[in-house]
């Protein structure tokens, strides 16, 4: 697979067919999630999509219902007046000095257009590395040829399973950070997976 630059228009079909690592466990536990506001606001990517982080919410839009170790994203193309309708839940960690960022599709269903793809669909968790540089982030997900390959030649690295078309990582929480702890600077790991450059809007 050839590297890939994140866009709009092909986040959806790629998070759903084959372009990231999926794992059915998440990389932190309620012990890994710290307040912060590092990705808050409006940022700008390669392709001028709008990527806009917002703290998450646990019911209505309230001060006491604000959950500072989680971010919403949602996205718009840079001719949209609106962001989508699907949205994912965002939450950093940090292991081994290394940020991370866990992505998790909640929101995906369409009330208007549900149809018996929706029913079909059961979202996972995908991983990324974060970089910060004051006002700019970049954002590599895990490859997944890389990945197949690994397994090809250690199959007992991480617990998996594989269908053929796809790998999922079934591995818990701490097995999941000790991998990817392992890997988080071999430059293969993200060579010829999904990146995304972001910088602040207005900066």
């Amino acid at each position: 697979m050839k590297r890939k630059s994140l866009f709009l228009t092909a986040l959806f079909f790629v998070f759903f067919y084959g372009c990231f690592v999926y794992s059915f466990y998440p990389l932190y536990t309620e012990d890994d999630l710290f307040p912060n506001d590092l990705l808050v606001g409006e940022w700008i990517d390669a392709d001028s999509a709008i990527w806009k982080f917002d703290f998450y919410y646990r019911g209505e839009r309230l001060p006491e219902n604000r959950d500072s170790t989680a971010f919403v994203l949602q996205m718009k193309e840079k001719d949209s007046t609106d962001f989508h309708a699907h949205q994912f839940t965002v939450h950093v960690i940090q292991l081994d000095g290394t940020y991370f960022l866990d992505f998790y599709l909640e929101e995906y269903f369409d009330d208007d257009n549900f149809t018996i793809f929706d029913l079909h669909v059961l979202p996972m968790h995908t991983f990324a590395r974060l970089e910060l540089d004051e006002d700019r982030a970049e954002i590599r997900w895990f490859a997944p040829d890389w990945l197949e390959e690994m397994l090809k030649q250690n199959p007992a690295a991480i617990r998996h399973e594989n269908n053929g078309n796809h790998i999922l990582i079934t591995a818990k929480t701490e097995e999941l950070q000790q991998f990817f702890i392992q890997y988080a600077n071999l430059e293969e790991a993200f060579s010829d997976g999904v990146d995304a450059q972001l910088r602040r809007v207005g900066q």
